[in-house]
Order: structure tokens, then C-alpha cells, then sequence
């Protein structure tokens, strides 16, 4: 693709690893909704209202403020199933909301745990609590909602969407509805110079020693993996490119194998380029305006490929964003750092690839391949996000 094409920036022979991505200290390790604490009785609800209560995840928010809309309401009164339920919080809140009967599936031992949290809440009649991979399980009926906190770093990594498109596929009823229901992955160059300065910089004076020899490791150490970390909207150089749109009604388990995209980025500002960072949003649209229904418009979505300068009307689906803009959330933002920056200048063009691919290791784990160029420069970055 390119020509002249340097490794020095990105790509550098792979040596014995000795940590994993997920042994690495983060900024803000990701929570999970499993650290939410249930009322064990109705009764103790009055008096939960007058306590402190342990703070909602991101996702909860947006899934309890998807329930506004009242085509939810119409559909929750039957069927519901929850993939990947963890200690089975959601299930409860649908039993709680309304469901005729939730399916809370889990291939973790945690469904063992979730199913005395069920009865504990005296929801066994409600709530039933199947310890299996969704392939397995058996539901000897159609659901009318699918129910998932599937997305993972970067979207797909660890991500459960294989496990949501095959609940689909075998139990979603006709014109059922999916929460969330779409999904986007973008990204952006950014700089971030106080970041490189901290885990670079720092080796050139030590305590007035010189340690600069160690610079070409700390990079390594610092910038070889996806950095899973916040930044802000003053980091980032660009409109943001559109990887992938996920329309979790209509998107196949082939889809997820490998994502490729070509980016074309003008810099807004004089800055050092230090790399990409990649985050997501996902929207909650009730039956009226999901794409499942055939009066259902598309124009709204983000097409793979283009920059997108704002989001759909909020009055049109709830959004959850994990944009550098707007509020933090676990699962902050993930960057893909270069080993040494780039200089860029106002207007300056920067261009190339990236592919996204499921490991052969392990379907959960991901390959990054990365080409980019710049002011007559190319370079190539590969990493793997495990």
C-alpha cells in the first residue's frame, strides 16, 4: 500500500512475552455489573431509599432509561432472555419491570451464585437461570427481548456478540427487540504528549542520573499492547472514522472474523502524533424506530468508513458513549500507541489501514494490523490485545 515502507515507528520483532495484556496495570481496570448489590427482599425497598446505595454501572443507566420508551414496556410484559447474566442483576430488573419470564443464561460458574441471588429475591418463578454456553441451553420457546452487556474493550475484544447473534438466531421472535440494538467503532489520531513524557522522558534524567539506555525498552514495555486508558476530547486531532456498525438484527457471526477499514484523517491542529485511539457508542431504540421493523429508517446509522461529525437526534434512541468527550466510562478508551511520535502541522493528511481479526489463539483475543502514513512517511504497527 505504501512505499518506503519503515518499522521502526510500530512494528518490531516480537521477544518472549512475560506478561499478558490483562497482567498490565490500567488506568481504571474495568468494573462489572456483577459488583452491583441486589435488595434480598421486596420489602427492604423503602428502606434501601433512605441508605447509600452501591453507584449503577454505565451500562445499568442507559439500560434503565432505555425502559422511557413505551413500546419496551409493551414488549417486556412477555419473554425475556439475558446473555451472559453474571450474578443476574438484569434478569431482575426485567422480573422487576414487568417480564412474564426471563431466561438468565450464563457458561460461567457465576450461574450458580445468580440463581441463589434469584431466589434469594423470591423470583424463582420468574427468573429461571440456565448454567450453559448459549449454543447449548435449550428454551423450548420464542423470546420477544434479547438482553446483553456484551460489548468489551474496543468494542469486540472479549466481547460476547457471537453469543447475542446466536441467541438471535435461535429464540428471537419475529420483530423482537434487542438491547442494545446497534453498536458503533471509531477511531482517531491523537496526541498525547503528557502520557508519552511520563512513561518515556522520565528514563533521560533520573535523580540526575542518565538513563536514557533504557528508553528503547520502556517503549516496548509502554506502547508494544493496546493501552487501555482515558483521555480527553483535547487529545484527539480529528473527526472520528467509523470502523464498523454493529446492527446486532442483522450483523452475522462471519462479520466478526475480520473488520477492515481505510482512514483518510486531517489534522485540525499542530500537534505530535503518538497514535490512534478507538472507543464506541452504542444505542437502545425501541421497537418503533428498530431496525427490525420495516418502517424503520437507517439513515441515522454511521456508515463503515466515513467520519462522523454527530450523533443521531437523542430524541430518536438513547445513546451510551464512550467518546473521549463525553463522561468516563470502565470501559474508557483504548489507544494504540507509536514509539515515537510523529510531528504533524495544520491540514496535514494522515492516512492508511487497519484490520481487526479474531486470534487463532483464542476467538476472544484480537489482532491489530495498522498501517499509516504521513507527511511522506509510512509505517506499520501490529499488536495483538489479549
Amino acid at each position: 500500500m505504501y512505499s518506503n515502507m519503515e518499522y521502526s515507528n510500530g512494528h518490531h520483532q516480537q521477544q518472549e512475552r512475560v506478561t499478558s495484556h490483562r497482567d498490565r496495570i490500567r488506568r481504571g481496570g474495568r468494573r462489572s455489573r456483577d459488583s452491583l448489590r441486589a435488595s434480598e427482599h421486596p420489602h427492604q425497598q423503602q428502606q434501601a431509599e433512605r441508605k447509600p446505595t452501591t453507584p449503577c454501572t454505565d451500562f445499568d443507566v442507559a439500560y434503565f432509561h432505555s425502559y422511557a420508551h413505551v413500546g419496551i414496556h409493551e414488549e417486556m410484559i412477555k419473554v425475556v432472555v439475558d446473555v451472559g447474566c453474571g450474578t443476574g442483576i438484569l434478569s431482575i430488573f426485567c422480573a422487576q419491570a414487568g417480564a412474564k419470564r426471563v431466561y438468565a443464561v450464563d457458561a460461567s460458574d457465576i450461574a450458580v451464585q445468580a440463581n441463589e441471588v434469584v431466589k434469594a429475591n423470591n423470583l424463582s418463578d420468574k427468573v429461571i437461570v440456565l448454567h450453559g454456553r448459549v449454543e447449548d441451553v435449550e428454551i423450548d420457546e420464542e423470546v420477544d427481548v434479547i438482553i446483553s452487556e456484551w460489548m468489551g474493550y474496543m468494542l469486540l475484544y472479549e466481547s460476547m456478540l457471537g453469543s447475542v447473534i446466536t441467541a438471535r438466531d435461535r429464540w428471537l421472535r419475529h420483530g423482537g427487540l434487542i438491547l442494545p440494538s446497534t453498536a458503533t467503532l471509531y477511531m482517531a489520531p491523537v496526541t498525547h504528549p503528557d502520557r508519552y513524557t511520563e512513561s518515556i522522558d522520565f528514563w533521560r534524567n533520573v535523580y540526575g542520573i542518565d538513563m536514557s539506555a533504557m528508553m528503547p525498552l520502556a517503549k516496548q514495555c509502554a506502547f508494544e499492547e493496546p493501552c487501555v486508558e482515558t483521555i480527553s476530547g483535547e487529545n484527539v486531532l480529528t473527526w472520528p472514522h467509523v470502523v464498523k456498525h454493529v446492527d446486532c438484527y442483522s450483523i452475522q457471526i462471519e462479520e466478526l472474523e475480520s473488520i477492515i477499514t481505510s482512514f483518510n484523517f486531517k489534522s485540525m491542529m499542530r500537534a505530535p502524533l503518538h497514535g490512534f485511539a478507538f472507543w464506541f457508542d452504542v444505542e437502545f431504540s425501541g421497537p418503533a424506530i428498530s431496525p427490525i421493523n420495516k418502517h424503520a429508517s437507517s439513515n441515522n446509522h454511521p456508515v463503515d468508513g466515513c467520519q462522523k461529525k454527530k450523533r443521531a437526534n437523542p430524541n430518536e434512541a438513547l445513546v451510551l458513549s464512550t467518546a473521549p468527550e463525553d463522561p468516563p466510562t470502565h470501559w474508557q478508551q483504548t489507544l494504540i500507541y507509536f514509539y515515537d511520535p510523529i510531528e504533524v502541522e495544520q491540514d496535514q493528511l494522515i492516512e492508511g489501514s487497519v484490520i481487526l481479526s479474531q486470534s487463532k489463539e483464542n476467538a476472544r483475543f484480537m489482532n491489530i494490523h495498522l498501517e499509516y502514513a504521513s507527511g511522506g512517511r509510512s509505517f506499520v504497527k501490529e499488536s495483538v490485545m489479549r
